[in-house]
């Protein structure tokens, strides 16, 4: 089993996070923020992989340190739970519709982190949209991902952010597979 367990504490938050990467997409996560949770919750359903996640951070300042640090906790479990990265499928992608937005979102686990975040400006649950660009930023850089995210269109910044998140789920549980065909590590250099 390909599992992680993490723990980062610092003046601004401390979390504590399990993952499987071979898991059902079971969950138990509390950041103290509910939407950010039930991103979360999303995430960890629509890619099959568990995640235990609990976070106390700094909410009376704002919810930017903890959404970024859960980024890094995150992205430090998913490359630890990886390992060498034998025999993963390594890219994923999804177009995802939630209601009126459609998102894509694709990955490629290639130990070169990138982000290109193409959302609309929005608020929902309290927080802004454009703060998950920072959660995607932490979670590439940390976990060695490239990673596109393009919003075509929505109108509601819920289904917006929504969109992103199940789609993003959907591209890693596919990124992640096994790949029968794939004895070592998926590059023609030999490396990731």
């Amino acid at each position: 089993m390909r599992k992680a367990k993490i723990e980062r504490k610092t003046r601004e938050t401390d979390i504590k996070l399990e993952l499987n990467i071979d898991g059902s997409g079971e969950y138990g996560i509390d950041t103290g923020i509910g939407f950010f949770n039930h991103m979360l919750d999303l995430f960890s359903h629509h890619s099959k992989i568990d995640l235990t996640l609990a976070c106390k951070g700094d909410l009376d300042v704002d919810f930017h340190h903890t959404v970024e640090d859960v980024g890094i906790l995150l992205g430090q479990a998913i490359e630890q739970a990886l390992g060498d990265k034998r025999s993963i499928k390594r890219y994923g992608y999804m177009v995802l519709p939630m209601d009126e937005a459609l998102a894509l979102v694709s990955v490629d686990i290639s130990g070169r982190p990138f982000v290109v975040f193409d959302v609309p400006e929005g608020n929902t649950g309290g927080m802004e949209l454009q703060i998950f660009e920072e959660f995607f930023r932490a979670l590439a850089f940390n976990a060695g991902i490239t990673l596109h995210i393009k919003v075509f269109y929505g109108a509601n910044p819920h289904h917006i952010i929504e969109a992103v998140f199940k789609a993003f789920a959907r591209a890693m549980r596919e990124a992640v597979l096994h790949d029968s065909r794939e004895a070592g590590i998926p590059s023609s250099k030999g490396v990731l």
